[in-house]
């Protein structure tokens, strides 16, 4: 795998076409007093936002996990994250599923307070001194490696004054232009009792659904200049950029059912708008580089390379 044409980068931008698995109607990301986000581009076109960047962080994240083995897919496993087992020993959770990453309340907020003391001593900095975001990204990488790749906040008070934030190297979102509003409905039928208490589940009880008709496009975008900054070294900047690249490749291979009416597939292969000319690397040789990347780093990883915090409210 070849990313030498990534070495002086700013960003690297990937664009993939998508479309719906069957028919041509999905369903959209739907927000609180919201419901679909439509807005209009400045070119004129109706555009809607698919899935929002906080969405696609977790499903990015969701593809590196095994959730039946409990423990990172085969071509990562040796990386560092943190395990939250109960107090009867049983894993509950892990930093890389958990929203907010390490600043988990489930790793933070427990009466096990191993952990948070460790990053309380290894991210500390004087009451007038600025935040060490060099110290942060080794800390990171010691413990957390996916935090280095789509950011955190540890808004803990003891910890740097709640100062320590990351902003994300991978930022992904789907969008869909020239769109077009399907509305349907239908009705949940009683048999039984028709004309029953609908506040109680009984009865006839017809319902509105509103689907959307477009071109969905999803984008990724990589910041190498900020996975340089850093200051990890290459073989680091490597790795959490196959990482990344890996995430994308198979997020678009598995993970495109994003709700029961909106089932996606990949049209065609991934467009690698900048760099211009930058071929991305296929899945089978992300996953054949990574155990040799992953090798090369593990000296900087924690030992064991999973933490692990109790959790006992």
């Amino acid at each position: 795998m070849n990313l030498d044409a990534l070495k002086t980068a700013p960003r690297l931008l990937i664009e993939a076409k998508l479309q719906p698995i069957a028919g041509t109607r999905f369903q959209p990301t739907g927000f609180p007093d919201l419901g679909a986000a439509q807005y209009k581009a400045a070119s004129g076109d109706d555009m809607l936002l698919v899935e929002s960047a906080q969405s696609m962080a977790n499903r990015l994240e969701t593809v590196c996990w095994d959730t039946v083995q409990n423990d990172w897919v085969p071509a990562l496993n040796g990386l560092p994250c943190v395990v939250v087992k109960n107090k009867d020993g049983k894993l509950i959770t892990n930093s890389v599923l958990e929203a907010h990453r390490i600043n988990s309340p489930y790793i933070l907020e427990g009466k096990d307070k191993t952990f948070l003391n460790s990053l309380k001593t290894e991210l500390a900095v004087g009451e007038l001194a600025a935040v060490d975001l060099k110290l942060l990204s080794k800390t990171l990488l010691k413990y957390d490696i996916n935090a280095l790749i789509h950011g955190v906040f540890i808004a803990k008070s003891e910890v740097a004054g709640g100062r320590m934030r990351l902003p994300r190297a991978l930022t992904a979102f789907i969008e869909a232009s020239q769109v077009n509003t399907a509305s349907s409905g239908g009705v949940k039928n009683d048999a039984l009792n028709p004309s029953g208490d609908a506040a109680k589940g009984f009865g006839n009880v017809p319902f509105h659904r509103e689907e959307f008709t477009g071109n969905i496009t999803a984008y990724f975008v990589l910041d190498l200049a900020l996975i340089r900054g850093f200051g990890l070294g290459a073989d680091v900047e490597n790795l959490l950029i196959a990482i990344s690249l890996f995430k994308i490749r198979r997020f678009l291979n598995e993970g495109l059912r994003l709700r029961t009416a909106c089932d996606l597939e990949l049209v065609g292969d991934l467009a690698a708008k900048k760099p211009a000319g930058y071929t991305v690397p296929s899945l089978e040789e992300i996953e054949k580089a990574l155990p040799g990347l992953i090798q090369a780093v593990t000296a900087q990883f924690a030992s064991p390379a999973k933490t692990s915090v109790t959790f006992d409210a």
